[in-house]
């Protein structure tokens, strides 16, 4: 198994009957290591997706799920515009955790109406810089409008930065440094809290995946000493729970109660001075069902960044009160119908809006609900 594509040790068995070569890999112009075979002329995803359509019609919708960010970005670079898809890791993630986002801004301010401004006041440090949160900085850079200098992000060489010439840097791809900041820091860019204490963030998204608790008891301080009066965010967003920067648990417990927290697991809720707190689990599952059904429901041509920003919207704003009173910065999941359905609508909406909708399916958000409902299936249903 020693050195196989995916260190897989089944191929070493005995009744291992496929293929035990390694892939085919090269390096592309960006200079990173990519899967040959996704790439030829004739290249068996670029077959197997024109294959579907042909035989479902150019409204079947083809979705990318766990690719690695190396051939993921540049796939759905390739094929975004020639058939209808998506890849649910980069822009499903994306959205959700943009949602996450603008429910702790709804915690923060209950009243706020404009939640993509809010967002624009913050800065964030994304710790990881793999497919899930180089899309959560594209979607809030590109389709929120916050500036660059306000989104931070690590990779295993500390704080990704760039020359002012983009001639030098310590990225490792292309979408790394696109977000790399101007300059090598000044100041110990490896350690977190030394990170806190210089940027400032008033949040805190982790999706490493390999540095488990690395959200330890000092980081939780540094993040509430960095922001004062004001309750900072602090995402774990990997997965499995052993693999979390934080647990629930300790995130409320550090801060005491402090925190707006959110994780990639589901996690237990958690008492503190009699306050309970059910934290959310940001999850694509908000998001993926009710971008497809809008799309495929409406014959969108195409899936831009923009349907993932109006699908983050509506999920925040499915936020209740009941939601609310437990610090749950996403909709309870037994409400998933109901928030997909909100989702689609905006998908819908905005899809007309920008004339991408081959079918349309109202004029009013009521209109277009509606519509969308009568073509839910529901357990029972013919």
């Amino acid at each position: 198994a020693d050195g196989n594509a995916d260190r897989i040790v089944v191929r070493d068995h005995q009744l291992y009957t496929g293929m035990k070569q390694d892939r085919t890999k090269h390096k592309s112009e960006a200079g990173t290591e990519v899967n040959s075979a996704y790439y030829e002329k004739e290249s068996f995803i670029g077959e197997f997706m024109q294959a579907a359509t042909d035989v479902f019609g150019k409204t079947c919708l083809l979705q990318f799920e766990d690719f690695n960010s190396n051939d993921a970005f540049p796939l759905l670079a390739e094929y975004r515009k020639k058939f209808l898809s998506y890849n649910d890791d980069i822009q499903g993630t994306a959205s959700i955790a943009v949602a996450a986002l603008m429910g702790a801004a709804k915690l923060r301010r209950p009243d706020c109406t404009d939640l993509i401004a809010e967002l624009r006041k913050e800065s964030f440090l994304f710790h990881g810089a793999g497919a899930a949160n180089l899309g959560i900085l594209a979607l809030l850079c590109n389709e929120a409008g916050v500036p660059k200098s306000q989104l931070v992000v690590t990779n295993s060489r500390g704080v990704i930065w760039v020359s002012e010439d983009g001639s030098e840097g310590n990225f490792r791809n292309n979408e790394q440094k696109e977000f790399g900041q101007v300059g090598e820091p000044s100041y110990e860019a490896k350690e977190l809290t030394s990170i806190i204490e210089n940027v400032k963030p008033t949040s805190l998204v982790g999706a490493v995946g390999v540095a488990p608790n690395c959200f330890d008891q000092k980081v939780i301080e540094a993040m509430m000493n960095a922001n004062g009066e004001v309750r900072p965010a602090i995402f774990a967003l990997s997965n499995p729970k052993t693999k979390a920067e934080v647990t629930a648990k300790d995130a409320y417990t550090w801060s005491k109660g402090a925190v707006i927290y959110g994780s990639g697991t589901a996690m237990e809720g958690v008492t503190i001075d009699g306050k309970t707190f059910a934290p959310a689990q940001v999850n694509n599952v908000y998001i993926f069902p009710g971008v497809s059904f809008g799309a495929i429901s409406c014959q969108a041509s195409e899936i831009p960044e923009r349907f993932f920003m109006v699908a983050a919207q509506a999920v925040a704003n499915s936020l209740n009160d009941d939601d609310m009173k437990v610090d749950r910065i996403l909709p309870h999941p037994d409400r998933l119908r109901e928030v997909g359905l909100n989702v689609a609508t905006a998908v819908v909406l905005e899809a007309q809006a920008l004339g991408l909708a081959g079918k349309t399916l109202g004029a009013t958000d009521g209109e277009i609900k509606e519509a969308l409902k009568a073509l839910m299936w529901v357990p029972g249903k013919p």
